[in-house]
């Protein structure tokens, strides 16, 4: 985004850090109602259980995003010892990136429904561009969060889909290593290695296979 301040693009850094906005506190609500749903109400009664933006959104790390393209939000805060599941560390971290596929795919077809309805608010370059950030910017929150190191939700996850006995030596890795893999990830893509080029990418070709009208 500094290139499109530097270009003056003022209403277009606006509607993206909107977007952005969005995309983190549905993500972040996404993993506090399932908490509830599976009997940790931690999270409710830190005040994450609402879609204000406020509760979920991190000063510092919006402004990251905008300086550099990589930030975060305020992690939702939960107990497993409160779960009535097995699986509820898994779908408490699913939640997160499943929130943002959900916003991708309605507000996206929403639009293009519009479209098609003749909506003549939806006309125009600001409107595509607005709904067509906000869906890949869900998509790639969800692409992200589903790699499996250090803090982000996929190390939750991954677990679920290896031996015990693997699962085990690699909780034990990631913690101990894997935000230095997630700051080496960072780093390499800063030194010009197109790692998240990638992430980008596969944002944008899923956003082709979502549309339903």
């Amino acid at each position: 985004m500094i290139g499109l301040l530097l270009q003056q693009e003022y209403a277009l850094v606006i509607l993206i850090i909107i977007a952005l906005v969005i995309s983190l506190t549905f993500h972040e609500y996404g993993h506090a109602i399932v908490a509830k749903w599976y009997g940790d109400n931690t999270a409710e009664k830190a005040g994450r259980l609402t879609l204000n933006p406020v509760a979920h959104i991190d000063p510092f790390g919006l402004l990251m995003v905008v300086a550099i393209g990589f930030g975060y939000a305020k992690p939702v805060p939960t107990n497993p010892a409160n779960y009535t599941s097995r699986w509820a560390v898994l779908l408490v971290a699913a939640a997160g990136p499943g929130m943002n596929l959900l916003v991708a795919v309605i507000t996206f077809n929403l639009y293009l429904g519009g479209l098609l309805m003749g909506f003549e608010f939806l006309q125009g370059a600001g409107p595509e561009f607005f709904f067509t950030y906000l869906a890949l910017i869900n998509l790639l929150l969800m692409l992200f969060n589903l790699i499996p190191i250090g803090p982000l939700d996929g190390h939750y996850i991954l677990p679920y889909f290896l031996p015990r006995n693997l699962a085990i030596r690699y909780l034990q890795l990631n913690h101990r290593y894997g935000a230095y893999a997630l700051l080496g990830l960072v780093a390499l893509s800063f030194a010009g290695v197109p790692i998240f080029q990638y992430v980008w990418k596969t944002g944008q070709f899923l956003l082709s296979l979502i549309i339903i009208f």
